[in-house]
């Protein structure tokens, strides 16, 4: 099933979307986000130890840099109409998402500051937020690419504006929960003197997410 996945998202199927007037160039960004957060939940469920939590991250992030290529295309798109520009956007924020739980979870099983069973807690947190994430693309989806005659313009709009607004809230509680366990690693690591451990493993605050 994993592979079947990864190869869904590798195969770049280019389609062209026709919404409000504007013709928008996309694969399935829900299945690149599925395929992250089924691997992401494999940590939470079959993780026990450091080792462990490792293994299982490692098919995260190759899920993952599998399907970087689709979002860096997805940026280079330019001259789309506000409404396709505003489901581009969601897209890259949930691809966003992805990106700082890889990087940052990465550097967190450097730290010795996070013991198994916190890495594992951690891990718990991403998976909800990364599904909730991929729960509101699975819908943006739907209502870009439905023929249903249902739905106007009007409220397809209203519908994307809302979708984009929620993923962009949890795009910004990521990067809290990311920032709050940083802080927890560098509050131990005051206590030891060792801040500056902590400094070169995540960088300073104007340079990374916290």
């Amino acid at each position: 099933m994993k592979n079947l996945i990864i190869t869904s998202v590798m195969v770049i199927v280019l389609a062209i979307t026709s919404f409000a007037k504007a013709q928008f160039v996309v694969t399935d960004p829900a299945n690149l986000a599925s395929g992250i957060l089924n691997s992401a939940n494999e940590i939470v469920q079959t993780s026990s130890t450091v080792s462990n939590v490792v293994k299982n991250f490692n098919e995260v992030k190759k899920v993952y840099e599998q399907g970087k290529e689709y979002y860096d295309k997805l940026k280079a798109v330019n001259n789309l109409v506000k409404d396709a520009r505003k489901v581009q956007q969601t897209v890259l924020l949930v691809g966003d998402v992805s990106e700082m739980y890889v990087n940052n979870f990465g550097k967190m099983l450097n730290d010795p500051n996070f013991n198994a069973q916190e890495l594992t807690a951690i891990a718990n947190g991403y998976s909800t937020l990364l599904n909730e994430s991929t729960e509101l693309l699975k819908e943006l989806k739907q209502i870009v690419t439905s023929t249903n005659l249902s739905l106007n313009d009007k409220e397809r709009i209203e519908i994307i504006d809302r979708v984009y607004k929620e993923v962009k809230d949890y795009h910004n509680l990521v990067r809290y929960y990311t920032n709050k366990n940083i802080s927890v690693s560098y509050l131990r690591a005051k206590k030891q003197n060792n801040t500056q451990r902590v400094l070169n493993l995540y960088g300073t605050v104007n340079q990374k997410y916290w």
